[in-house]
């Protein structure tokens, strides 16, 4: 059964993969017949059959859930129930409680949640810089969770670019604008005189498309803190990544550089393609990307998909977001705190299937 309780954790029971609580798994090579429901998540052994459900349509329902493509097939960023866990003195802290998360190709997408939500957790394991406790995460065919440290540190110059919030962390402060730019394609690959034109033209390519070439020759002390955070996105631009992730980019710029930063961002997505993930806790921030994924609790919790509408009569344009609520692949959903504080709801809740929707009604027996 699906839990819908606000906090979004698992019912109580049996361990995963392990006999019934009380109960002894049988021994290994004993031939115990175990009964399998015919039926959907729930139903109990047999049913299926006795409510006049014949073999044809079970085996038809079986190679149906054979032939479903896997989780993520088509994502370029795959997280499937996704868990890290931290120990500190003997104490187990659970910084990402099974997350699913999709991606798609050329997106421009935020994360967002508050300090101990888990999405800098999130944001180092996609980076490469941390390794997940269970689950799986792929990011552009790579299983991060296969990877040995020469394959981790390929992907991190191959297919992940990371600009950090700290802008001074993103540069080499002893070379200059074009230096910084060119030392990751340097570390790449060989050099040679093709490599090396290469090399010069990309940089400038990347230069023009940030708006700093006035910075080419000038050494990061003497350039603004804007200034600097756009020439790290052409660091991280620089071996032409599959995605581009950013952890709080914007955090210690003021309002209208953060703007010129965003820009950048929209630049790079738009006319190189890259897939571009940016992690804030600035919900006015989120507002400039399409779909924000909020993070509660070590799991997705909700999502936010912006669209731009256009009236037939005047032809004016406005921008229209919708808020859904994130289900994972275990079915859970986690309630929006004011929803279930206004509802009284606690503990528990009843839900009741209607033909296009389900009903989620506080718990009307009382409380156990």
């Amino acid at each position: 059964m699906s839990d819908t309780s606000p906090g979004g954790t698992s019912p109580e029971g049996a361990p995963p993969g392990g006999a019934p609580d009380g109960g002894r798994a049988p021994d290994e090579g004993s031939a115990q017949e175990v009964p399998v429901s015919d039926g959907p998540v729930g139903t109990p052994p047999g049913a299926a059959l006795r409510a006049g459900t014949s073999l044809d349509e079970l085996e038809r329902r079986a190679a149906a859930r054979r032939d479903r493509p896997e989780y993520g097939h088509d994502a370029l960023i795959t997280c499937d129930r996704l868990v890290r866990v931290f120990t500190t003195d003997g104490v187990e802290v659970q910084a990402l409680q099974g997350l699913d998360l999709l991606v798609r190709e050329g997106e421009l997408m935020a994360l967002v949640g508050a300090s101990g939500s888990g999405k800098s957790t999130l944001m180092n394991i996609l980076a490469g810089l941390d390794e997940p406790t269970a689950g799986a995460a792929r990011v552009a065919g790579r299983d991060l969770l296969a990877m040995g440290a020469a394959q981790r540190l390929a992907y991190r110059r191959e297919v992940v670019g990371f600009v950090w919030q700290q802008t001074a962390r993103n540069l080499m402060p002893f070379l200059t604008t074009a230096q910084n730019i060119a030392l990751p394609m340097q570390l790449k690959g060989p050099g040679g005189r093709r490599a090396r034109a290469h090399r010069a033209e990309r940089t400038g390519m990347l230069l023009d498309l940030l708006e700093v070439s006035d910075c080419r020759d000038r050494t990061p002390q003497q350039m603004s803190g804007g200034q600097q955070q756009r020439v790290a996105i052409a660091v991280a631009l620089a071996n032409e990544p599959s995605v581009l992730l950013a952890d709080e980019p914007t955090g210690e710029l003021d309002s209208a550089t953060g703007e010129q930063i965003f820009a950048a961002f929209r630049a790079a997505n738009e006319r190189l393609g890259t897939t571009i993930v940016i992690v804030t806790h600035d919900q006015k921030v989120a507002t400039e990307v399409r779909r924000t994924v909020a993070i509660r609790d070590g799991r997705t919790s909700s999502e936010v998909l912006r669209r731009t509408e256009v009236d037939a009569a005047t032809g004016q344009e406005s921008q229209v977001a919708r808020e859904y609520a994130m289900l994972d692949r275990a079915g859970r959903l986690q309630l929006p705190q004011e929803y279930t504080e206004a509802l009284h709801m606690e503990h528990r809740v009843l839900l009741e299937l209607a033909p296009d929707h389900i009903e989620v009604r506080p718990d009307d027996a009382g409380h156990a």
